[in-house]
């Protein structure tokens, strides 16, 4: 017989590039990494089996599990894997090495037409023999016959794999229905123990092909990025090539109307792309030579050129598709929850279901077969399935739906606890305003070469890459300034800058900066309050200890974010902004936001510590660009990264990555947050209460195994049905 497609029970799972604690590779092992496909590796009662039994081999040193995706990670210091191989083999486990895919998953297992046929075989046997049992009023022995084609056409893999687990000390559901069928057919339950067998299989089918939609989720990802690209030759011919093959530095030509197979610069051409895929944006945008495009966008209007700035493998939806399912390795609250509740629940209910088999007939006069069917009933009853599988179906599919929008989860954990969001903290430059500030004013004191004053501090603004220096610099090179050489230049973060200019120290920052170097008198002097007032930064240039200028820059705010912080406050989301800036212009720029708090005159560090503060008033999320707002970040319950589109450190270092600057998606995030926590709660309850019906009925005696299989299976596709909801988030 044709094996019925196996059943899915959970997805939590570690991902092999991030392990996790029960089962990882020992930090600085130097062992060799083995990927395997397998595909009926189902259960977290099969990933015990795997585990105990690929545990104890000598030269294993870890190993990773991902059940949604059904990949194993064996991490070993063996010389030959075929002991491995060997032992899934042994268990029953059908592995397929990644290696020998030259790292391509395997291709998706066909649904054969035999497997539907044989289970259409064995529902008729089934129902004929319910049929035959009721017209002859007993067990006649064509029901008996019936009923045991049945089993065996519909069942076969069932016993093989319950088989399997009981000789490895496992009670998954193969097993628990193993002895319940069988237990059935001894007390001569015939029609019965058949239609619930053949009711099982059917269920693990239609469940199976409902996992797929979750399991599809991701692989869409996949297919986003062509295979084959239009590469110039040495010869300047052009060639079709797999995309995996292109090295970084090739010319590829993109025609109208194709996807992008791979990350690049514009070299030659113009068109406009649809980045809808990867940074979730509405509308295409514009791109010229020098411009970056991603892989797996659409090119919509004209044929450019490019040069590959990423391997195929490492392009920016390759780290993007690498990330969601590495994310699967970060177990939410609830499903650490579920784990340990599944860990003593399903052992309970077996022994449950042996005290109501035993201790009614020994002391209560009861009927030893009466009893013994409830004790069959409660077997089913006992797999918590649903339960597990509850969890995880939904986790993946609201990460699936985040990713189509651009917003890039990095674990679980993340996408639950989000609707726990009390304050939000936003640094200002490019994060609530477009980050391109422009110099709007220039007031030299009296005694100084203007000219003279604006080269000088745009001779120190260049070197820096923070908006105020750039915006500093533009209006110089504009104006037609003399720059100069600079030497012994420093940053000196969250002040400003310093150099030697013509052998005189130099220095451009903030008020912060002046009162450092004893300015303070000189400060009060200069009309700093006016500017700063009007939500300007002022900036001063200081040479050999006096004050040559003053230079005032303003940062317009995106129209996004005015929008992005409405939602949030009616969400019930408080908002403070954090600065570098001085307090006037801070706070003047709050009011235009629509900002709740601003906080002036920051450094990282004191970013950090105004997180930790807010931290006693509830879950804190914070929101950055930049180096800068790296310890906030870290502090912070969730750290958000802005414009993580082609960036190596946001996507791998960010909890939540938004793929393009649009702060809009951080509300969208938290909606998606709280629809995920309400479809998990819903399925827990959902999942409890169905058992906790069964177990009532199972002891008043009104419950029959067809309505335990039911009800089990029932739960499950039902929880299934209502996590996938969520793809359409």
């Amino acid at each position: 017989m044709n094996q019925m497609p196996s059943r899915e029970c959970s997805c939590d799972h570690s991902h092999a590039a991030i392990p996790i604690p029960q089962a990882t590779q020992p930090a600085g092992s130097a062992a060799a990494v083995a990927r395997y496909h397998v595909e009926n590796m189902d259960c977290p009662t099969e990933e015990t089996l795997i585990r105990n039994k690929l545990g104890g081999l000598p030269g294993i040193v870890g190993l990773d599990f991902n059940l949604l995706q059904r990949k194993l990670t064996v991490y070993h210091n063996l010389t030959s894997l075929e002991p491995v191989e060997h032992a899934l083999a042994a268990i029953g486990m059908e592995a397929v090495s990644h290696d020998n895919q030259n790292g391509a998953p395997p291709p998706r297992p066909s649904q054969s037409s035999t497997r539907w046929w044989t289970l259409v075989i064995a529902l008729v046997a089934a129902g004929t023999a319910e049929a035959v049992y009721w017209v002859q009023g007993g067990n006649h022995w064509l029901v008996m016959v019936l009923a045991l084609a049945a089993i065996l056409t519909g069942g076969l893999s069932t016993y093989r794999k319950g088989w399997i687990a009981l000789k490895n000390g496992n009670l998954n559901i193969n097993a628990l229905m193993s002895i319940a069928v069988t237990g059935a057919v001894l007390i001569g339950h015939w029609p019965e123990a058949a239609m619930v067998m053949v009711l099982f299989a059917l269920a693990e089918v239609i469940e199976a092909r409902s996992l797929d939609r979750a399991r599809n989720a991701i692989r869409k990802l996949l297919d986003l990025a062509p295979e084959r690209a239009t590469v110039q030759q040495p010869d300047g011919s052009w060639q079709e090539m797999e995309a995996r093959l292109v090295a970084v530095g090739s010319r590829v030509r993109v025609r109208p109307g194709e996807r992008i197979a791979l990350d690049g610069e514009v070299l030659a051409g113009r068109s406009t792309v649809n980045q809808a895929p990867i940074t979730g944006e509405s509308l295409p945008i514009e791109k010229a030579p020098g411009d970056v495009v991603y892989a797996g966008t659409i090119n919509e209007s004209g044929s450019f050129e490019l040069a590959v700035t990423a391997a195929a493998d490492q392009s920016t939806l390759a780290r993007i598709i690498h990330a969601v399912e590495a994310a699967q390795a970060s177990r939410a609250p609830t499903q650490r929850f579920v784990d340990r509740f599944a860990r003593w629940y399903t052992p309970a209910v077996f022994a449950l279901a042996v005290a109501v088999a035993v201790l009614p007939p020994l002391f209560m006069a009861g009927g030893w077969l009466d009893w013994v069917y409830r004790a069959l009933v409660l077997l089913v009853v006992a797999c918590p399935c649903a339960l597990v599988i509850s969890t995880p179906v939904s986790i993946v599919s609201g990460l699936a739906a985040a990713a189509r929008q651009g917003i890039l989860i990095k674990g679980g954990v993340y996408l639950e606890e989000g609707h726990k969001l009390r304050w939000l903290a936003l640094d200002k430059t490019g994060t609530i305003t477009h980050g391109k500030p422009v110099q709007t004013d220039f007031i030299p004191l009296a005694g100084h070469d203007p000219a003279d004053s604006r080269g000088l501090a745009a001779s120190l603004a260049r070197r820096s890459d923070h908006p105020v220096s750039r915006a500093i610099a533009d209006a110089a090179e504009t104006a037609g300034c003399a720059l100069h050489d600079v030497v012994d230049f420093e940053a000196l973060p969250g002040r400003g800058v310093r150099g030697v200019i013509g052998g005189l120290p130099c220095y451009l920052g903030n008020q912060r900066l002046l009162e450092e170097l004893g300015l303070s008198e000189a400060v009060r002097e200069l009309p700093l309050a006016d500017l700063e007032a009007q939500g300007k930064s002022v900036v001063l240039l200081v040479v050999e200890g006096k004050v040559q200028g003053l230079f005032a820059v303003a940062d317009t705010i995106r129209d996004s974010s005015r929008v992005a912080l409405a939602e949030l406050h009616q969400l019930g989301i408080q908002t403070l902004m954090l600065s570098g800036d001085n307090p006037h212009a801070a706070r003047a720029i709050a009011i235009q936001a629509g900002i709740d708090r601003a906080e002036g005159n920051l450094l990282p560090e004191d970013k950090a510590r105004e997180i930790e503060r807010l931290a006693g008033e509830g879950k804190v999320g914070m929101v950055g660009d930049g180096i800068n707002d790296a310890p906030a970040l870290a502090r912070a319950d969730i750290g958000f990264a802005m414009g993580a589109a082609g960036t190596d450190i946001a996507i791998e270092t960010a909890d939540v990555a938004l793929m393009n600057d649009d702060l809009r998606k951080i509300p969208a995030f938290v909606r998606l947050s709280r629809a995920t926590s309400r479809v998990l709660m819903q399925n827990i309850v959902l999942a409890l209460g169905i058992k906790v019906v069964f177990l009532a009925l199972t002891f008043t005696g009104d419950a029959t195994m067809w309505m335990a299989v039911f009800a089990d299976m029932g739960a499950s596709l039902l929880v299934v049905a209502n996590g996938l909801r969520l793809l359409r988030a």
